[in-house]
């Protein structure tokens, strides 16, 4: 009896675990909470993707509109799946479009965005991640919704998809685009 149990602990520790992971697949990636809502946005600047024809920015061009900061990467497949939510944002006149490149190599990147089209207003490169961590994220692409006054107002962790665009992420810039005019 000992001896069975014994050869059965492996295989019951290991489909228990499996159960854990499985369970968690189809996690709501927006229940990731970032300890930056609500506060400004982290102090940074970051140098422009080198070799690409658009500037770097800083926590200072967050200020004073609306703003979407996307953290990418070419490599980061979710990434190419959420683009053609960006480039519908980028047609917008009431939000500009920042990227944080990820830790990715800069030829890379820049084919991504010619290949793909380009909806930011300004890519920064982030290749040592430094600035990524003090955004909070935990991998990309991950977005954050930055009001006028610099203050970080939602996080959308993953990648868009047409639901969470439509249920999610547009919804918060109308509640941001509101909360603006009001004030």
């Amino acid at each position: 009896m000992k001896r069975t149990l014994i050869f059965a602990l492996p295989l019951v520790l290991t489909v228990a675990l499996f159960a854990l992971f499985a369970s968690q697949i189809n996690r709501d990636p927006d229940l990731l909470p970032s300890a930056l809502m609500n506060k400004p946005a982290p102090e940074f600047t970051l140098q422009p993707v080198e070799g690409h024809d658009q500037p770097g920015f800083s926590s200072a061009d967050l200020k004073g509109q609306l703003s979407l900061v996307n953290v990418w990467a070419s490599w980061c497949v979710p990434c190419r799946e959420e683009h053609e939510f960006l480039m519908r944002l980028a047609e917008r006149d009431d939000i500009k479009l920042f990227g944080i490149n990820y830790n990715d190599q800069p030829e890379n990147s820049r084919d991504f965005l010619r290949k793909l089209g380009n909806p930011f207003d300004a890519v920064g490169a982030d290749r040592n991640r430094r600035v990524s961590l003090e955004w909070g994220v935990y991998g990309v692409p991950e977005s954050y919704l930055v009001n006028k006054d610099g203050v970080i107002v939602y996080k959308h962790t993953g990648p868009m998809s047409e639901d969470s665009f439509q249920n999610k992420v547009l919804p918060a810039i109308a509640k941001a685009l509101e909360a603006q005019e009001a004030s």
